[in-house]
């Protein structure tokens, strides 16, 4: 599949978009994140929007609520809008509580359509995996960049690990589930 100019317009939103953005105690820029989400995505088989949703994924929630989302929606498309809506826990500051935040995330996943789910499953496979390398490097000081500290987020990983396995069975849901199983109990 040859991607169109519309990808390459995503590509440079996203990067305008998270600029100023790194990872979470790494120094990396943050566009790495959206880049892998976007391959994993392609890599499975998703199509240019889902791609494109992978580029885009976080932007509402980390750059502008829902105006950033009406944006997204009238540059890329409705298609796009919708599955960064469902990839997206919150976009209100102050963001509400994480542990319920989470559960209600969790909650919405099997009923979001497998367009989106596969770009989620993108971004948590990716989110894993820098997980995962981290602690082996640093252990567990890991911990602290996160708002749920080690128990939280090895739950919340669980969990999206078994319920993907369930909604979305496929290599990418075998792969988080592969890294979640080697984070520490």
């Amino acid at each position: 599949m040859a991607l169109s100019r519309l990808y390459d317009e995503a590509l440079v939103y996203a990067s305008d978009l998270h600029r100023t953005q790194i990872r979470k105690g790494s120094g990396t820029p943050y566009i790495a994140h959206l880049l892998s989400v976007s391959s994993r995505v392609l890599s499975a088989g998703g199509t240019e929007v889902q791609a494109i949703a992978g580029l885009l994924h976080d932007a509402a929630e980390d750059q502008g609520g829902q105006a950033t989302l009406d944006e997204v929606r009238q540059r890329f498309g409705g298609d796009v809008a919708q599955i960064v809506a469902d990839c997206t826990d919150s976009w209100v500051e102050p963001k509400p509580a994480w542990r319920p935040r989470k559960e209600a995330y969790l909650s919405l996943l099997p009923k979001k359509a497998p367009s989106s789910l596969l770009v989620s499953l993108a971004d948590k496979v990716d989110n894993a995996e820098a997980i995962l390398n981290d602690y082996r490097n640093i252990g567990d000081e890991l911990w602290g960049r996160f708002t749920g500290g080690r128990d939280g987020t090895v739950w919340y990983y669980r969990e999206l690990s078994r319920i993907f396995e369930v909604v979305m069975p496929c290599a990418l849901a075998r792969q988080l589930a592969m890294t979640v199983s080697h984070f520490p109990d």
